[in-house]
């Protein structure tokens, strides 16, 4: 299982899971990010967190434990 944390910058991937459960999952939804989207990885924090992805259109940034929760290929 690869994640969203272990993409390195410039690339593009697909969701293809979200894991965790409750309130956790369902802000990372309501950020646009669910089953089937790409993401690009615009950059990472020069301390590595957050990161920095392209989603629908919009720059995002997320926290390491959040990225470690999206399934990706």
């Amino acid at each position: 299982m690869r994640t969203l944390k272990e993409t390195k910058i410039g690339e593009t991937v697909r969701v293809v899971k979200l894991h965790g459960e409750g309130a956790l999952k369902r802000r990372v939804m309501d950020m646009g990010i669910t089953k089937g989207v790409d993401v690009y990885v615009r950059k990472v924090a020069p301390l590595g967190d957050p990161i920095e992805i392209s989603v629908r259109g919009y720059e995002l940034s997320l926290r390491k434990a959040d990225a470690e929760m999206i399934e990706i290929e």
